[in-house]
């Protein structure tokens, strides 16, 4: 069994997030309004920033209230800079967006990504299974990356639609990437997208270790708040993601982070805070493609932990004694959970044949907050369908066990454990969050052969709210 955790280079390229207030539910967009500038002195100004301090790459979410024409292919084979070229080829470019984020791409010398709509022409067909909307046009939700020189190079149509009545799913997947001098292939995804194999996973399967992610992302405890599942997915997939989400208390949409396999530069605004953009930093290491990776493939080792708990199936203690189940509803899933009631145990509780075991114990005895560890597998139907296997450590929302699986942000119980999952695909998301929307790094990530997945994490600074093994199971999404 071999660690996921690669050791740290010393030098790598800067990446910046910034997120902005968006206006939400237009399905109407007509002509470019005065409200459409407002974010573009502060992004200015951030972008000056850090231009001074020679940073490399950009993130940005920010308020665009009408479709753009996104000329891509003329873009990419004649090298136009939109900063340069207001007239392209007799059609007139009045996207005052698009010049105005060239030119801050060339002016402060950065790579920008940035995400908007794109409006783009459909031709009619008589054909009953054309994918042409009726109006004769595309409405996509789009993300644009350019250059230091202000050129387009990259844009990507996200395939995965959340209730967006606005907006159209490109007629194929699009698989996009664009290449950097500092920092070799970036990839471009947009929010839902990241719960699905296509294009997220085909990215990381063609070698891209960089992934950049705008979202509008509803936070939803306890397994898949923003910043957690972002982490998660870093961690899970072993890439860098540069995730920036909009600020909407009203929708809960809060949460942007820069992540690494070792790392985690994240922002996670609460309800009452300030309004405004958070500007995130952090220097990540250029992650080598999969096949120059020291280590080659996985492997299997007998690991000890401090604190005085083992790996399955190479401890002397017999297997864990069977404890009480119940049903609770977690996320609309119907999860079967086993209450931690004691001051250290080895649980097993299992869905089906889907089975997860935990070792835990409690850093404080007179802890007095109720805890489960649940086990789920099978079809998640509710505002999206997707098939999933999941263990989870959680807190409870009071004291009684129907109140486990509830959204609970505080914590005060604080334990060591060891959380295992027997699962039937290679793609787990591990996660660990504490009190008040802290993230923490698992001591250990752990992948056998036979589908065996372990976090392991002690000391643990704040309370925990949520570990968690979320596991996709891409390949049954569609029975």
């Amino acid at each position: 069994m071999r660690s996921r955790q690669p050791v740290q280079p010393s030098r790598g390229p800067r990446s910046w997030c910034f997120q902005k207030m968006v206006f939400m539910g237009l399905t109407s967009l007509g002509h470019p309004s005065l409200v459409t500038w407002k974010p573009f002195p502060t992004l200015r100004r951030r972008a000056g920033i850090r231009a001074r301090s020679r940073k490399d790459t950009t993130t940005l979410r920010f308020t665009i209230i009408y479709l753009d024409f996104v000329m891509a292919r003329k873009l990419y084979s004649h090298n136009i800079s939109l900063c340069l070229n207001l007239i392209i080829f007799d059609y007139v470019c009045d996207s005052k967006v698009l010049q105005r984020l060239s030119c801050m791409a060339r002016r402060n010398n950065l790579y920008l990504v940035a995400n908007m709509p794109d409006l783009q022409p459909c031709p009619l067909k008589t054909s009953p299974s054309s994918t042409c909307p009726p109006d004769g046009r595309w409405q996509f939700n789009t993300n644009v990356a350019f250059r230091s020189d202000g050129l387009l190079v990259a844009r990507y149509h996200k395939h995965n639609l959340y209730f967006e009545a606005s907006c159209d799913t490109p007629p194929e997947p699009e698989i996009i990437t664009f290449d950097t001098p500092f920092a070799g292939k970036f990839g471009l995804f947009i929010c839902f997208d990241i719960l699905f194999h296509d294009p997220t996973v085909l990215l990381v399967q063609r070698g891209v270790r960089q992934l950049i992610f705008p979202t509008a992302w509803m936070n939803q405890l306890p397994l898949l708040d923003s910043i957690q599942f972002q982490q998660a997915f870093s961690l899970g997939a072993n890439v860098t993601l540069l995730a920036v989400n909009i600020r909407n208390d009203r929708l809960i949409m809060t949460g942007s982070g820069i992540y690494t396999p070792f790392s985690a530069t994240y922002h996670h605004a609460r309800k009452g805070d300030p309004e405004e953009g958070r500007l995130l930093v952090a220097r990540v290491p250029v992650l080598e493609p999969p096949e120059v990776e020291a280590g080659g493939g996985e492997s299997t080792i007998s690991v000890a932990t401090d604190s005085g708990y083992c790996y399955q199936d190479n401890c002397d203690d017999p297997p864990p004694p069977s404890y009480p189940t119940f049903i609770s509803s977690m996320m609309y899933d119907t999860f079967t959970f086993v209450l931690l009631n004691e001051t250290q145990g080895d649980v097993k509780v299992c869905n089906g044949t889907f089975c997860c075991r935990l070792q835990y114990r409690w850093l404080l005895q007179d802890h007095k907050e109720l805890y489960a560890v649940g086990a789920f597998a099978g079809i998640h139907t509710v505002n999206g369908r997707y098939a999933l296997q999941v263990c989870a450590v959680v807190r409870c929302g009071g004291l009684d066990q129907s109140s486990c699986g509830q959204e609970v942000e505080e914590a005060e119980s604080k334990m060591d454990f060891l959380l295992e999952g027997n699962f039937e695909t290679k793609y787990v998301y591990p996660s660990i969050l504490t009190s008040r929307l802290v993230l923490e790094q698992p001591e250990s990530l752990q992948k056998a052969p036979d589908g065996r997945v372990t976090i392991k994490h002690s000391n643990t600074k704040g309370g925990l709210v949520t570990a968690c093994l979320y596991g996709r199971m891409y390949h049954l999404d569609n029975e």
